[in-house]
């Protein structure tokens, strides 16, 4: 009988391929997957703060700043400071930050259905478990936080 692989390995193989998929599927749509991520955040909170932005992204200010100063030359986001904090900036949507977030979503949405392909309702769930449990078991975090 052949050895099979490490789960890991395989889940990460996996991983790799759909990330590289999605990111080809945004960037064919005009778009990126932290460009999807921010605006995305900015849809929760309309008028979000720089570092609640960056905290809902889970990555670093200075990344976030190259990826907004980008954003703000294309036209997709305006930020300014509020009078009452001025070390703090505010980031909105421009309208065509709007628009590109729907076409970003109609993306997101067939890539979804393209993954869900032949599964059911109750596998999808039964997978969403697996998964959690999986990045519960590697978890640093204490497990009354998990």
């Amino acid at each position: 009988m052949p050895m099979q692989e490490p789960i890991g390995l395989e889940l990460t193989r996996t991983a790799r391929l759909l990330s590289r998929t999605f990111d080809d599927s945004l960037a064919a749509a005009g778009g990126s997957l932290p460009t999807w991520l921010i605006v995305t955040a900015l849809k929760r909170n309309v008028h979000a703060m720089q570092r609640e932005i960056a905290a809902a992204v889970g990555i670093e200010d200075a990344t976030l700043t190259h990826h907004l100063n980008r954003m703000e030359r294309a036209g997709l986001i305006s930020r300014h400071r509020p009078p009452d904090n001025r070390r703090n900036q505010v980031v909105t949507l421009t309208p065509a930050g709007e628009a590109l977030f729907i076409e970003l979503l109609g993306t997101v949405r067939a890539f979804d259905e393209q993954l869900r392909d032949g599964f059911s309702d109750d596998e999808v769930d039964v997978l969403r478990g697996i998964l959690a449990r999986m990045r519960a078991n590697v978890s640093t975090d204490p497990p009354a936080t998990r």
